[in-house]
């Protein structure tokens, strides 16, 4: 029989996180272990508020059917994963914690690390990117200063943070992405394509409404910067309707409900042409872990959760030369605290 374990953590970001949806000083997330014997798989699923996930609601959900799950025999983490889906229908992000923690534990019991379960074949770490939050320039410019990294996400939300931009370039050869989390309109987006060319910005995500994929035509029309899909790129429904509009899409794992999903979605945005990018929902290192295993298959990294908080539930995973990976052990590499 499965155990199911759980616990509701907080955890304080370094500095204040701000983008145009609003600011957060603690990132609060649910921890889920599942067992089996001697081993344990972890999962964690983050409240985030503009998608309506609430911890208290999750854990109601977990209660009622705890012990169907507790029943379940973990004999493939995919069909687990369909197992969920159709046990809590629409919750991706619990989904999520479970699909991960059942893989973390299903690649333990067969002594394998989780890359090697899903028959993945390594290549070189990404390098992840650091993501400085909306602030006055002087600290973001303080936050840049104190966090030397090759590539820096920068949140934006308005015409206004063109100066900040410009002021951080100044300051640094580092790769810039920036992230408007659909702050912008179209009109102001296109009248600042120019300037964002000439600052160097190598990618620009989900610049407007998540909805306005005509207007994404246009603007991915006359855009030298490449776009990617965050907000409209939920789940594996999505990724065939970002094609045209995007040039990329942003997969989040708790967003799309786990690693399974993932994989699929993955495989559809090879097929269609379209860049891939792995993110994060500020997680800490268990709900980054998994992103060191799929990281093979992606293009860019945006996996610097734990970077910005001041505590973690998890240890084993770490950052060398801007580059995320996690202790030479079975499943997922980590364990939490």
């Amino acid at each position: 029989m499965l155990q199911v374990h759980y616990k509701k953590v907080s955890h304080a970001f370094e500095y204040p996180f701000t983008i145009s949806k609003g600011t957060k000083t603690q990132q609060e997330a649910l921890i889920i272990a599942l067992g089996m014997g001697p081993y344990w798989g972890f999962g964690e699923a983050c409240k985030i508020s503009y998608y309506g996930i609430d911890l208290d609601a999750m854990i109601l959900m977990l209660e009622q059917k705890k012990l169907l799950i507790q029943k379940y025999a973990l004999t493939d983490p995919e069909r687990f994963w369909h197992f969920l889906h159709h046990l809590f229908p629409d919750q991706h992000f619990l989904i999520a914690a479970l699909d991960c923690a059942g893989w973390d534990l299903f690649a333990k019991m067969r002594q394998k690390k989780v890359f090697q379960q899903i028959g993945i074949t390594p290549s070189p770490a990404l390098v992840t990117n650091y993501t400085i939050g909306l602030d006055t320039p002087e600290k973001m410019l303080e936050k840049m200063k104190a966090h030397p990294w090759p590539i820096y996400k920068l949140k934006f939300s308005n015409e206004r943070d063109i100066d900040t931009l410009a002021l951080l370039r100044a300051h640094t050869q580092s790769l810039i992405r920036i992230d408007a989390n659909e702050a912008l309109d179209v009109k102001t987006c296109l009248q600042l394509l120019p300037e964002f060319e000439k600052l160097g910005i190598e990618l620009i995500e989900q610049p407007i409404d998540k909805n306005n994929y005509e207007a994404m035509h246009e603007l991915k029309a006359k855009s030298k910067i490449p776009f990617y899909a965050d907000e409209a790129c939920v789940t594996e429904q999505d990724v065939a309707i970002c094609k045209d509009a995007f040039d990329g899409i942003t997969i989040k794992l708790s967003k799309c409900g786990g690693i399974t999903p993932a994989l699929r979605m993955i495989k559809e945005a090879r097929s269609l042409g379209l860049s891939i990018m792995l993110g994060n929902m500020n997680e800490c290192s268990i709900g980054t872990a998994p992103l060191v295993h799929l990281q093979y298959l992606v293009d860019k990294l945006d996996a610097d959760g734990p970077l910005l908080l001041k505590e973690d539930s998890g240890k084993g995973l770490f950052y060398e030369n801007a580059m995320l990976n996690v202790e030479d052990k079975n499943g997922l590499g980590i364990q939490a605290i």
